[in-house]
Protein backbone atom coordinates (compact mmCIF):
# COMPACT_ATOMS: atom_id res chain seq x y z
CA UNK A 1 0.00 0.00 0.00
CA UNK A 2 1.19 3.48 -0.74
CA UNK A 3 1.55 6.14 1.92
CA UNK A 4 -1.19 8.73 2.34
CA UNK A 5 -3.42 8.95 -0.71
CA UNK A 6 -4.65 12.35 -1.82
CA UNK A 7 -8.05 12.46 -3.49
CA UNK A 8 -9.52 15.85 -4.39
CA UNK A 9 -7.74 17.61 -1.52
CA UNK A 10 -8.50 14.85 0.99
CA UNK A 11 -5.69 12.80 2.51
CA UNK A 12 -6.68 9.17 3.13
CA UNK A 13 -4.62 6.80 5.29
CA UNK A 14 -3.61 3.44 3.80
CA UNK A 15 -5.65 1.41 6.27
CA UNK A 16 -8.84 3.20 5.28
CA UNK A 17 -8.67 1.99 1.67
CA UNK A 18 -7.85 -1.54 2.79
CA UNK A 19 -10.79 -1.59 5.21
CA UNK A 20 -13.20 -0.37 2.51
CA UNK A 21 -11.94 -3.13 0.20
CA UNK A 22 -12.15 -5.76 2.94
CA UNK A 23 -15.74 -4.93 3.88
CA UNK A 24 -16.87 -4.76 0.24
CA UNK A 25 -15.27 -8.13 -0.53
CA UNK A 26 -16.66 -9.84 2.56
CA UNK A 27 -20.20 -8.75 1.62
CA UNK A 28 -20.07 -10.67 -1.68
CA UNK A 29 -21.96 -13.95 -1.36
CA UNK A 30 -19.53 -16.85 -1.70
CA UNK A 31 -16.45 -15.18 -0.22
CA UNK A 32 -15.24 -17.16 2.79
CA UNK A 33 -12.26 -14.99 3.79
CA UNK A 34 -9.62 -12.59 2.57
CA UNK A 35 -6.11 -13.96 2.25
CA UNK A 36 -5.66 -17.51 3.47
CA UNK A 37 -7.91 -18.84 6.21
CA UNK A 38 -4.94 -19.48 8.46
CA UNK A 39 -3.97 -15.82 8.49
CA UNK A 40 -7.15 -13.85 7.89
CA UNK A 41 -9.96 -16.02 9.23
CA UNK A 42 -8.52 -16.46 12.71
CA UNK A 43 -7.35 -12.85 12.88
CA UNK A 44 -10.84 -11.61 11.93
CA UNK A 45 -12.43 -13.76 14.61
CA UNK A 46 -10.14 -12.31 17.28
CA UNK A 47 -10.17 -8.68 16.15
CA UNK A 48 -13.03 -6.21 16.17
CA UNK A 49 -12.26 -4.93 12.68
CA UNK A 50 -12.21 -6.77 9.34
CA UNK A 51 -9.01 -8.42 8.18
CA UNK A 52 -7.04 -6.52 5.57
CA UNK A 53 -4.53 -9.28 4.84
CA UNK A 54 -4.49 -10.33 1.23
CA UNK A 55 -5.10 -6.80 -0.08
CA UNK A 56 -2.59 -4.84 -2.13
CA UNK A 57 -3.15 -1.39 -3.62
CA UNK A 58 -1.11 0.85 -5.87
CA UNK A 59 -1.80 4.30 -7.29
CA UNK A 60 -1.21 4.37 -11.04
CA UNK A 61 0.62 7.19 -12.81
CA UNK A 62 -2.73 8.55 -13.99
CA UNK A 63 -4.05 8.78 -10.42
CA UNK A 64 -6.23 5.67 -10.54
CA UNK A 65 -6.05 2.89 -7.99
CA UNK A 66 -5.06 -0.68 -8.85
CA UNK A 67 -6.24 -3.32 -6.40
CA UNK A 68 -5.21 -6.94 -5.90
CA UNK A 69 -7.28 -9.02 -3.51
CA UNK A 70 -6.61 -12.59 -2.41
CA UNK A 71 -9.66 -14.54 -1.26
CA UNK A 72 -10.82 -17.97 -0.29
CA UNK A 73 -14.30 -18.86 -1.50
CA UNK A 74 -16.95 -21.39 -0.65
CA UNK A 75 -17.20 -24.50 -2.79
CA UNK A 76 -20.04 -24.53 -5.31
CA UNK A 77 -19.87 -20.97 -6.64
CA UNK A 78 -19.07 -20.20 -10.28
CA UNK A 79 -15.60 -18.70 -9.92
CA UNK A 80 -15.60 -16.28 -12.92
CA UNK A 81 -18.97 -14.88 -11.81
CA UNK A 82 -17.79 -14.53 -8.22
CA UNK A 83 -14.64 -12.71 -9.36
CA UNK A 84 -16.75 -10.33 -11.47
CA UNK A 85 -18.99 -9.59 -8.48
CA UNK A 86 -15.91 -8.89 -6.34
CA UNK A 87 -14.47 -6.50 -8.94
CA UNK A 88 -17.74 -4.58 -9.14
CA UNK A 89 -18.31 -4.43 -5.38
CA UNK A 90 -14.78 -3.21 -4.63
CA UNK A 91 -14.70 -0.59 -7.40
CA UNK A 92 -18.14 0.77 -6.43
CA UNK A 93 -17.27 0.90 -2.72
CA UNK A 94 -14.04 2.82 -3.37
CA UNK A 95 -15.73 5.24 -5.76
CA UNK A 96 -18.67 5.87 -3.43
CA UNK A 97 -16.89 6.04 -0.08
CA UNK A 98 -13.51 7.52 -1.00
CA UNK A 99 -14.06 9.15 -4.39
CA UNK A 100 -11.29 7.01 -5.88
CA UNK A 101 -11.34 5.90 -9.49
CA UNK A 102 -10.25 2.28 -9.86
CA UNK A 103 -8.26 1.19 -12.90
CA UNK A 104 -8.24 -2.54 -12.11
CA UNK A 105 -9.22 -5.10 -9.51
CA UNK A 106 -7.25 -8.33 -9.79
CA UNK A 107 -8.88 -11.22 -7.94
CA UNK A 108 -6.79 -14.18 -6.79
CA UNK A 109 -8.74 -17.19 -5.55
CA UNK A 110 -6.29 -18.86 -3.19
CA UNK A 111 -8.48 -21.63 -1.84
CA UNK A 112 -11.85 -23.27 -1.39
CA UNK A 113 -13.69 -23.80 1.86
CA UNK A 114 -16.66 -26.01 2.59
CA UNK A 115 -19.60 -24.72 4.60
CA UNK A 116 -20.09 -26.63 7.81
Amino acid sequence: MTDQMNVEGLSIAPGVMETIISVAASEVDGVASLGSFATSGIRSMLASKPSTSGIETKMDEDGKLSVAVHVEVYYGYVLPELAAQLRTAIAEALATQAGVEVSSVDVYIDGLQFKA
